[in-house]
């Protein structure tokens, strides 16, 4: 399906799932699945769905082509194992 942004406009209704929207970050999280404990809270709260668990139980992983950066993740995890960092452009 086609883009449907326009130099930045939205031009008609849309979603994550048809539209990339990691473009828009100016932070990235970034989790250490070291001090991930697997509660997947992360998961539940991600608005655009963007984080997901790796298998085995071995932790998550975000998909940046969706992640806009809200920080929703590293803000909510008990653990702290998000860290918000500068978006490299």
């Amino acid at each position: 399906m086609a883009d449907k942004l326009n130099d930045g406009a939205v031009t008609e209704p849309s979603s994550t799932v048809i539209t990339k929207t990691g473009a828009w970050r100016s932070q990235r999280p970034v989790v250490d699945n070291e001090k991930c404990i697997k509660c997947y809270i992360c998961i539940d709260l991600c608005p655009e769905g963007a984080i997901s668990a790796l298998p085995e139980k071995k932790g998550v992983q975000v998909d940046y082509d969706y992640c806009k950066g809200c920080g929703i993740c590293a803000s909510e995890c008990p653990q702290k194992a998000y860290k918000m960092v500068p978006e490299e452009k």
